[in-house]
């Protein structure tokens, strides 16, 4: 593992100071595992615009190629309303997606015992809720050309975002949510609008064809996404695993993580295909975004960042045990009722994201011991 490259990109509002937490997980785990990394920081979003006119500089973007996995924190923020969309610092994560070919969005909605009052559904709808979504990530509406705004004769103006998807971009999503399901419980909902849009039409082909073809032991379904939309609401503990597009990903997750009681506990992964030698590029991320109104203050959530080192470990190193040591010193601390403000509930004990930090650390020494 001391050979292993991490690329760190804390980005900006409160992502730097959640990222900080979680390098001292990884600094714990240098010091009690022997499990240490080479580990590299550079500038991501409004960050890096405002030192080098862009939101990713080339020299950062060779980095991200170079480096086994990459700890990412958040980007964006009002400063930078007024940025041409191509520098825009969304615009830098965006590009990482694309130059890696991070086409596998993995999104947890995970309901820990603790936190399942935290949610706006009924306790029993919650408790136990572990759903992982799939999200196919550098196609689709999102990256489809042509994509403009234009004025037509009359002065009115026409605005045009191309939804596009080819077999191999859906087979390779389909074949990680089967892949995956084998280790979850063999059950994978696949969501689209075939009813109304051909790239459904053609999604529901595709993974039918690779569930037939290769994968004929999982138990898939289909379901439109707004139907998705509504279950997920009515009866989340229906899924294990969804796989969908690019779009409906986007959304259906962010209301999953809702379930959860709140974004901030969320981590995420995007993974690339793996190459000859079995790595593959992978990038760790929370999915709460930059919350510039509340950055700089110490009161941001870390758990999301802290989570997404697991799932690098888990993903990128095949170190479960390890992940799973994270995971359950985090469970710890929520049960011994700490909280940030996000997740504040009645007669609970109110922390700041350095002392949210201090009790996972304290956690781990004590799973150590």
């Amino acid at each position: 593992m001391n050979n292993k490259k991490l690329l760190v990109l804390a980005g900006d509002g409160i992502g730097p100071e959640c990222v900080q937490q979680a390098l001292r997980v990884v600094d714990w785990f240098g010091r009690n595992r022997s499990l240490a990394f080479d580990i590299e920081e550079d500038l991501v979003g409004g960050a890096a615009y405002d030192v080098h006119g862009t939101s990713l500089a080339d020299t950062t973007m060779q980095k991200a190629v170079d480096a086994d996995a990459i700890l990412f924190g958040s980007v964006g923020g009002p400063k930078w309303d007024g940025v041409p969309r191509d520098l825009r610092p969304e615009n830098g994560l965006l590009r990482l997606r694309k130059r890696l070919d991070l086409f596998a969005n993995l999104r947890p909605a995970t309901v820990f015992p603790a936190l399942a009052e935290a949610s706006s559904l009924k306790t029993e709808l919650v408790s136990g809720l572990d759903i992982m979504i799939i999200r196919e990530l550098t196609g689709g509406v999102y990256f489809g050309e042509p994509k403009e705004i234009t004025t037509l004769p009359d002065g009115s103006k026409r605005a045009v975002d191309s939804q596009i998807y080819t077999t191999r971009e859906i087979a390779r999503t389909a074949r990680v949510a089967f892949d995956l399901a084998r280790q979850r419980g063999n059950k994978v909902c696949s969501v689209e609008k075939s009813n109304v849009m051909e790239t459904g039409v053609l999604w529901r082909e595709v993974v039918s064809e690779i569930h037939r073809d290769e994968y004929p032991d999982i138990n898939l379904s289909h379901m439109l996404a707004d139907a998705c939309a509504m279950q997920l609401l009515r009866a989340p503990k229906q899924f294990e695993i969804i796989v969908t597009d690019n779009l409906f990903g986007d959304m259906l997750s962010d209301e999953a993580a809702m379930l959860t009681g709140s974004i901030g506990m969320l981590p995420s992964a995007s993974l690339g295909a793996p190459d000859a030698q079995g790595r593959r590029p992978a990038l760790y991320e929370p999915c709460h975004g930059s919350a510039p109104d509340i950055a700089g203050q110490g009161i941001a959530n870390p758990l999301a960042e802290i989570l997404s080192f697991a799932m690098l470990l888990r993903y990128s190193f095949d170190l479960v045990g390890e992940a799973v040591l994270i995971e359950t010193a985090v469970e710890r601390v929520l049960d011994a009722g700490l909280r940030t403000g996000d997740i504040m509930q009645p007669g609970k004990t109110k922390v700041s994201t350095g002392a949210m930090g201090d009790a996972v650390l304290a956690q781990l020494d004590a799973l150590a011991a």
